[in-house]
């Protein structure tokens, strides 16, 4: 199956959940799995970059633009057998993917109600939250690399916390097609109250403007947590400090520079409450992560990612 038409000059704060960020250099839209392949395999062999984009959660393209092909993914078809195996296209919602598992009495992806983005995108990011992660469910994934398509062994993602091989600072030129799962069975009572549990505190915790998600990654430090006398217990016996517990500590709840804010509700949200530039939330980014640094001495690491052409950027 080919891709569809190819767009050029296409502006993709539309396209992001931060409604920020310039233009795709090239464009194309991708409805199956098959479409994503053939466009992915493509660029490759024309050596052209190649950005695959689902929901737009979780990124920053760079006001200079996204260099070479960018794909937003629209494939969602999903397969659920009821003895646990799991088929999804990569483009399909998360939420919907328990939903579905969910349907059929699966558990183990309860956390992922409320958690924005595609399968993909979760995947490229090790999504997970309340103790479990996506990479935990899996039994194979399907990517379009090094000229075909194949299915790889989860290991070869590399997942460690909140990240993967993709997300590296030189990754492979790779898309993520679709990708297999095995859930175990459970009670359905069960699997709905501890998913609309989440979704209780999501809703006390995120807020309705345009954000990224959670924007740092959590710090894994158990002398930073036990120093802390506020913070919770069972954080200082997990050894896990809060991104948002910093940034609101180092006095930034709500701190705003231009366009762009760090949340009132939680502080681990930068929000884009004004038109915001990807400049003035990535300044606003390190400014937190500066101020953070002087006041605990960690390094705040960004769970987002810049997409694109950042030569120009400055703080």
């Amino acid at each position: 199956m080919e891709p569809g038409q190819i767009r050029k000059h296409v502006r993709l704060s539309s396209y992001t959940t931060l409604r920020a960020g310039g233009f795709a250099e090239k464009l194309v839209e991708v409805w199956h799995s098959d479409e994503l392949g053939a466009a992915a395999l493509l660029a490759q062999a024309s050596e052209m970059p190649t950005t695959v984009l689902g929901a737009g959660s979780n990124v920053l393209p760079s006001d200079d633009g996204v260099p070479g092909l960018t794909i937003i993914n629209r494939a969602t078809r999903i397969a659920v057998a009821r003895t646990g195996e799991v088929l999804a296209e990569s483009g399909c919602s998360f939420q919907d993917l328990f939903l579905k598992t969910a349907q059929a009495g699966l558990r183990g992806l309860e956390f992922a109600v409320g958690i924005p983005g595609t399968v993909g995108g979760a995947l490229v990011s090790n999504a997970g939250a309340y103790r479990s992660c996506v990479s935990e469910f899996l039994t194979g994934i399907e990517v379009a690399h090094d000229g075909k398509r194949e299915w790889v062994d989860p290991s070869w993602m590399e997942f460690s916390y909140r990240d993967s091989i993709l997300r590296k600072s030189n990754p492979p030129q790779a898309a993520i097609l679709r990708v297999a799962m095995k859930l175990p069975l459970g009670d359905p009572k069960a699997i709905y109250d501890e998913a609309r549990e989440y979704q209780r505190q999501r809703i006390g915790k995120q807020p309705p403007s345009a954000s990224a998600g959670s924007f740092f990654k959590n710090v894994n430090d158990a002398r930073l947590a036990e120093s802390l006398e506020t913070l919770p217990i069972a954080l200082k016996k997990a050894g896990v400090v809060p991104a948002g517990y910093l940034i609101e500590s180092a006095g930034l709840k709500g701190f705003r520079m231009g366009g762009a804010m760090f949340g009132k509700k939680h502080a681990n949200f930068i929000l884009n409450v004004g038109g915001a530039s990807a400049y003035e939330i990535r300044r606003l980014a390190a400014h937190g992560r500066g101020r953070v640094r002087q006041k605990f001495g960690v390094d705040l690491e960004e769970e987002v990612l810049y997409l694109g052409d950042w030569t120009q950027f400055t703080t």
